[in-house]
């Protein structure tokens, strides 16, 4: 299946335009130019760089770019802007939009590499920090308050995919094993939906010290290790919310590929919490976080509305991966309740 991703990631690359005058405006002047995942690393005059063609919108990029600037007063491990001839971000070549970032030199982190999980888990308790404070009028990007009705939003979008699964006279693979699993994933998402009610969500959500600029994707390659600190690069999907989500997105990233190891989840708590403090109430928000199934929301999502463009047998691999998941995360789910909520019984 990984080459369905080098496939998909050569595609996209062909779309970029390396001229001339792209990196001219830059000030640069390109030696070698080579593809990695969806990007370009460029080798100029000035160093190694990042170039990457923007798929969202100025207002967005601008977000991201504030918030760089922001976060590098108390915390400057993350990536930067390179600045056209003019000072601006990006350069617009037809109606595609560039960017050039350096190069975070060092490694990629390595969840299953204990020493690499602690400094990732220490250092997002540093980046959340030195956020504090940061803040945002766009929509979109401010997302405080609305997890309990995203969750409830999202848990209609899963029946509206039932029915159309349903409607199908001639029922794909996927749709078999979606039926069959459909039942079991809804009610964790009532489930989840049940525990933040029932926590103090709303109460955090007004706690200017419980709300950071979340990274929001969280992967191995996209934390860098370099000099034993951590290193995030790659901010597209950031947003404003509580600082816990961000946490939880980091835990449900590294252990889906541990068999949901509950050590590996307390360990990445534990670590965060020395930098960062979590206190008993964000971690009933954060188990109520973790308990909604984003795995299989996800795959269902592309899948029913075609929003990945992905050949039928990559959206089955992809879901009988995470269906084959299921009885790990509801052991993960009980010893986490009861590693951290069982005195309160």
């Amino acid at each position: 299946m990984q080459t369905d991703v080098r496939y998909r990631d050569k595609k996209y690359l062909a779309k970029y335009d390396l001229s001339i005058e792209l990196f001219e405006k830059f000030n640069l002047k390109v030696i070698d130019v080579v593809p990695i995942r969806s990007v370009y690393i460029i080798s100029t005059d000035k160093g190694n760089k990042v170039l990457k063609k923007i798929d969202y919108s100025l207002e967005e990029l601008e977000f991201i770019n504030k918030a760089i600037k922001y976060i590098k007063n108390k915390f400057d491990r993350v990536i930067d802007f390179v600045n056209t001839k003019e000072g601006d971000i990006y350069v617009k070549i037809k109606d595609d939009i560039y960017c050039v970032m350096d190069l975070v030199s060092g490694k990629e982190c390595e969840f299953n590499n204990p020493i690499d999980l602690s400094i990732a888990s220490k250092g997002l308790g540093e980046f959340h920090k030195a956020s504090l404070g940061f803040t945002s009028n766009i929509r979109n990007k401010y997302a405080v308050g609305n997890t309990i009705y995203s969750f409830e939003r999202k848990l209609e979008e899963m029946k509206l995919f039932k029915s159309i699964a349903q409607m199908h006279q001639y029922k794909t693979e996927f749709d078999e094993i979606f039926l069959e699993n459909f039942e079991h994933y809804t009610n964790e998402i009532k489930e989840s939906i049940n525990i933040l009610k029932n926590s103090s969500f709303y109460e955090i959500c007004s706690e200017k010290d419980k709300i950071a600029l979340c990274h929001h994707d969280l992967a191995y390659h996209n934390i860098i290790i370099n000099n034993n600190e951590a290193y995030f690069i790659d901010l597209d999907y950031a947003l404003i919310d509580l600082k816990v989500h961000d946490l939880c997105n980091f835990i449900n990233k590294v252990i889906k590929n541990f068999a949901f190891d509950i050590e590996k989840a307390s360990s990445i708590i534990y670590d965060y919490s020395s930098i960062n403090f979590i206190d008993e109430r964000e971690l009933k928000v954060l188990y109520g976080f973790l308990y909604f199934p984003e795995d299989f929301y996800s795959i269902s999502k592309d899948y029913y509305t075609r929003r990945k463009d992905w050949e039928e047998e990559v959206f089955l691999y992809r879901l009988m991966k995470k269906v084959s998941f299921k009885e790990d995360r509801i052991e993960f789910l009980k010893e986490f309740n009861e590693k951290f909520f069982s005195h309160n019984k």
